[in-house]
């Protein structure tokens, strides 16, 4: 009888393991960077010297992901973030932005991730981005360069690529109606979850210390 229930807690003991070392994936742009926690090469605005006329945030575990991370007992794989970046390849002033959009890094999140954060579609608003129609099939190279079809293309290939992944789509507020109705309604045709994020704090139009901690209640609540 002793050993069944030894066996028992061993059992309890790597299911309750197994449940909080889940891998993290995150594919953003600039409210998901910090120095050294991303690919080198990759624009930043979260710095460990940080600009206090800018932010206030100067160290990586305020950043809403490692809060997020911390808490649940996550590992993270890998942050690819990429600050200015837009979904599709038009940034802004209609520059060429394919060398960072989010479709061209999307293949670099790791081996498998347990869950993906996607949190994106702010530069796209912000840089007024061709809105484009909705495609889900027969996306051609010419499509990425408007967020519509952009987006489908990403959340269609992620969702065939990392198939065993949950994967979560964070979405800003005060964005365009525009962009903000086609985020949710092409993630709800991929069956991605949309988490739209409300009343979020921010400075110099990112996210404060304060604002990185309702990002992550607002994500934790949401999951």
């Amino acid at each position: 009888m002793k050993k069944i229930f030894l066996m028992f807690v061993v059992m309890f003991v790597c299911v309750t393991i197994g449940a909080q070392t889940k891998s993290v994936a995150v594919l953003g742009d600039s409210y998901s960077t910090f120095e050294g926690a991303i690919p080198k090469g990759n624009a930043i605005w979260y710095f460990k010297q940080n600009n206090p006329n800018m932010t206030d945030v100067n160290s990586v575990e305020q950043t809403w992901w490692a809060q997020l991370i911390d808490r649940k007992g996550w590992t993270l794989l890998m942050n690819n973030s990429y600050s200015g970046s837009t979904i599709c390849n038009t940034g802004y002033n209609k520059e060429d932005y394919s060398d960072r959009s989010f479709t061209k890094r999307m293949d670099n999140l790791g081996d498998n991730p347990d869950i993906i954060f996607i949190f994106g579609a702010t530069n796209d608003s912000w840089a007024h981005a061709p809105i484009g129609d909705f495609k889900y099939k027969n996306i051609t190279k010419d499509d990425l360069w408007s967020f519509r079809p952009a987006m489908a293309y990403m959340l269609a290939w992620m969702k065939e690529h990392y198939a065993k992944s949950s994967i979560y789509f964070l979405l800003n507020d005060g964005l365009s109606q525009d962009v903000t109705e086609s985020s949710k309604t092409i993630c709800e045709h991929y069956g991605v979850k949309c988490i739209e994020l409300q009343a979020i704090d921010k400075k110099a139009g990112h996210p404060s210390v304060k604002g990185m901690q309702q990002i992550a209640n607002q994500v934790e609540e949401a999951m």
